[in-house]
């Protein structure tokens, strides 16, 4: 461990005293990275963390098990081969800071590592240790260097840091990070682009072994106005829905009225946003809605320009998605700006604003001081009298007029289970109303007809679209599909059962 002397101690707090004296507005773009490690330095002395020497807690739990792990260990592994003999320590962590693993050729490096508990097993999130550099690339979900005194710990001052933070390319989801660890008196020029190519490289090996599936698309953070539907029952609209969605409308929109900021939480696609929506809009009938969604941690401030200017403004009610995606400084700014507005609006207008998250301990810490009320919003599967309105409205959308379904047809989109909740019912209506005036159960992709609970590799995939392509044929018989499928009838029956295929059979 470094040796901790009374004048670095007290040069350093006069460091963070003159930085937390430069807190303000955000500079001008540029100059993001400044103000990350204030913001940064500022949570680790909200956090009470020591300016001499860290004190990582230790888990000893590892989850070893993962495809991010197995992924991440696969490329870290052949990237340490090609870095043997320098001084440079690979390592991978969860999306806690817990560290997972570590590799390295260099033995002095790694004693070193180890006296400031940089190892597996210990966690290196900001609130343990303060700024350093995967704790800063998790917070901020962006690509992060921290050199040398950057670090807001004096024993961490002799290393140099560079981490990226790796996103279930799926769901889009913090995986964790890659992190490679230097002498602070090493080059770092490269460091930074080995780890965003190594975190680039386990995200794409994720994907290939996700077994067909598709990649999420990246965030764009728009903002766009909200104009929600038609609220008459009787026509396909949201106001036909059932029990538990009004129940959660009922309550969000109660809390808004009340002059309460609301977080609507639950699976991705089950309507969080919407059900927030719906809420401003029957609160603030002559409001304009404005939706933003997250961007790209680098276009961050491009993305507060645009919508921040309207919080606060008459007549307009803000809805922000997905905050616990946030980078914890923007997150702050947010924060602070609420509260702000609030404060301006104290005994006048209201300051309508509204988030939605996974979870409420996902949120960024900033944030969790805001929420007044929690509402849950259930997934599609739990709602299944949700499942025909939803399909009807979606068709009519996509087609301009009512679009009839057949029994099979309302059958099969009751029994799925819709693991991609609202958002994939109406992706798979709006392709099947652009099909066809009625809408069959042969419109309807194979994954919506069967209830594997497995994933399935990507021939049982070909296989099972297969079969249910010929049975979803009209008119066609069992011993019929089971020719031209070149199975007998009952193996036909077997494989239907194996992948938990319902499709509705006269013969």
């Amino acid at each position: 461990m470094v040796p901790v002397d009374d004048q670095a101690v007290s040069e350093r707090a006069r460091r963070h005293r003159e930085v937390r004296r430069s807190l303000g507005a955000i500079p001008a773009l540029g100059s993001q990275m400044s103000v990350r490690l204030v913001a940064s330095w500022q949570r680790s002395q909200d956090y009470g963390v020591s300016l001499e020497a860290v004190e990582p807690s230790f888990t000893g739990t590892l989850n070893d098990e993962s495809l991010f792990f197995e992924c991440g260990r696969e490329v870290l592994a052949s990237l340490h081969q090609t870095l043997i003999n320098e001084p440079v320590s690979l390592m991978l962590t969860d999306a806690d800071g817990l560290v997972l693993n570590r590799m390295s050729g260099d033995t002095s490096l790694l004693r070193a590592l180890d006296a400031v508990h940089l190892a597996p097993g210990f966690a290196y999130a900001e609130r343990a240790v303060g700024t350093n550099g995967l704790g800063l690339a998790i917070a901020d979900r962006a690509p992060t260097v921290v050199r040398a005194d950057e670090h807001y710990a004096l024993s961490l001052c002799t290393y140099t840091c560079a981490a990226v933070p790796v996103l279930d390319p799926i769901s889009g989801h913090l995986e964790g990070c890659v992190n490679l660890t230097t002498w602070s008196t090493q080059s770092s020029n490269l460091l930074l682009a080995l780890a965003q190519s190594a975190a680039s490289n386990t995200s794409a090996m994720m994907l290939a072994r996700s077994r067909g599936q598709k990649a999420r698309v990246p965030q764009r953070g728009e903002v766009f106005r909200v104009e929600t539907s038609r609220l008459e029952p009787g026509t396909g609209s949201l106001a036909d829905l059932g029990p538990a969605w009004a129940d959660v409308l009922g309550r969000a929109g109660t809390a808004i009225r009340d002059e309460r900021i609301v977080l609507a939480v639950g699976e991705e696609g089950a309507g969080r946003a919407t059900v927030l929506a719906q809420a401003l809009r029957q609160a603030f009938p002559r409001d304009r809605i404005l939706a933003a969604s997250p961007p790209a941690p680098q276009d961050s401030e491009a993305w507060l320009g645009l919508w921040i200017p309207e919080l606060g403004k008459p007549g307009t009610s803000i809805l922000v998605r997905d905050v616990d995606l946030l980078p914890e400084w923007v997150a702050e700014h947010v924060r602070d700006l609420v509260v702000q507005a609030r404060v301006r609006a104290h005994g006048g207008d209201h300051v309508p604003f509204a988030m939605t998250a996974s979870r409420f301990d996902a949120l960024p810490p900033a944030l969790t001081p805001l929420v007044d009320t929690i509402v849950a919003v259930p997934p599609l599967r739990e709602r299944t009298e949700d499942v025909l309105p939803l399909a009807r409205l979606a068709a009519r959308r996509a087609r301009g007029r009512e679009v009839t379904f057949t029994h099979a047809a309302e059958a099969a989109l009751r029994d799925c289970g819709w693991p991609g909740n609202a958002r994939r019912l109406v992706e798979v209506v709006t392709q099947a109303a652009r099909r066809s005036d009625t809408i069959d159960v042969r419109h309807l992709p194979a994954d919506v007809v069967s209830g594997a609970s497995r994933r399935l590799t990507r021939i049982e995939t070909f296989e099972r679209d297969e079969i249910v392509r010929v049975l979803t044929r009209p008119g066609i018989s069992m011993k019929e599909a089971g020719e031209e499928l070149g199975m007998s009838r009952a193996t036909v029956y077997r494989k239907i059962a194996h992948y938990d295929i319902h499709v509705p059979r006269t013969t």
